[in-house]
């Protein structure tokens, strides 16, 4: 009996076979620098977050890393929490913050916070321990909390220090202070100013914002928005200047040292060590007189995190 073959069905058998010679013969994957990633890199969402999250983006990138742009991610805790939880491989963070907020429960000794190398020393050590996070070589920049207050304002109050603003509080004096949520309520921020200097700030001298963003707080100081006289900043900020801001010394130390640095899940590190080597020189350079300058570039000359990033990095031979 003859057997009448079906063409279309011929056809397809013969693809499908052609298909599993070349599987067969095809070389294996073997994880090159091709292949590396996705690595999601996520950040803050102040100024100086989203352009540290877009240098570590750019660098990954350019050594060969499939990057997801996660930046902007929220703020501390929900980065945090991002992180923790494996939403996210890495994200800039700050010294300080690991001691006196992820590490709280940890009896760390308090001269710790005012020593750069030993904050960094403990945060690094504890924070893997006790919660798998690797933290990456930080920048020599502290970007601490503080407060700017107009320069007008200052000189006619002869106010320079943090002791000077206690004083004036204290005298009964018009004071009304801008900043997020966290700077009001975080043990390390305002509460430590206000203990270190004797003072308390009463409801109506606090206008908390939502957001982490100081170019907000200190736009709002700058030109008296709802009678604000005084701001929430940071060291490395690149507005104080441009907006006629002083900030104001911290004589006493109230504030920790806060140095920026990548931040990254254990698992991540482990499959890619590499990135150290990647993001440590290009950290090292990242001065406090560089990030007040890049981050101005953002908030004063209204350029984008990714290309204020990309710009430095190709000025400092990391990027063609």
């Amino acid at each position: 009996m003859r057997t009448h073959l079906n063409k279309p069905a011929v056809a397809l058998a013969v693809l499908m076979l052609a298909a599993a010679l070349a599987a067969c013969t095809a070389p294996a994957t073997t994880g090159t620098s091709a292949a590396r990633g996705p690595i999601r890199v996520g950040s803050k969402i102040d100024i100086e977050g989203p352009l540290l999250g877009q240098v570590i983006i750019a660098m990954l990138e350019t050594n060969g890393f499939t990057v997801e742009d996660k930046t902007r991610t929220g703020a501390t805790d929900v980065v945090r929490k991002a992180l923790l939880s494996g939403q996210i491989d890495i994200y800039p963070e700050y010294t300080a913050n690991g001691v006196v907020v992820f590490l709280k429960d940890q009896k760390i000794e308090p001269a710790v916070l005012k020593d750069a190398t030993k904050t960094y020393d403990t945060v690094k050590q504890l924070d893997l321990q006790t919660n798998g996070v690797v933290w990456l070589q930080p920048a020599p920049a502290n970007n601490t909390w503080a407060v700017a207050v107009p320069r007008a304002f200052a000189t006619a109050n002869s106010l320079a220090s943090m002791a000077d603003w206690a004083a004036y509080i204290n005298a009964g004096k018009t004071v009304k202070v801008v900043g997020s949520q966290e700077f009001f309520t975080s043990a390390a921020a305002m509460p430590a100013f206000e203990k270190a200097y004797g003072f308390t700030l009463a409801k109506n001298q606090i206008v908390a914002l939502g957001t982490g963003d100081t170019a907000v707080t200190e736009k709002a100081a700058a030109s008296g928005t709802s009678g604000a006289n005084a701001a929430m900043a940071y060291g490395t900020d690149g507005t104080i200047a441009a907006l006629g801001l002083v900030v104001l010394s911290d004589p006493l130390a109230a504030q920790p040292v806060y140095q920026p640095a990548p931040t990254a899940t254990k698992a991540i590190m482990a499959k890619y060590p590499e990135i150290a080597t990647i993001l440590d020189p290009v950290f090292a350079k990242l001065t406090l007189e560089t990030l007040q300058k890049l981050n101005g570039q953002i908030a004063v000359d209204g350029k984008d995190a990714k290309t204020v990033a990309a710009e430095w990095l190709r000025s400092e031979g990391f990027l063609k």
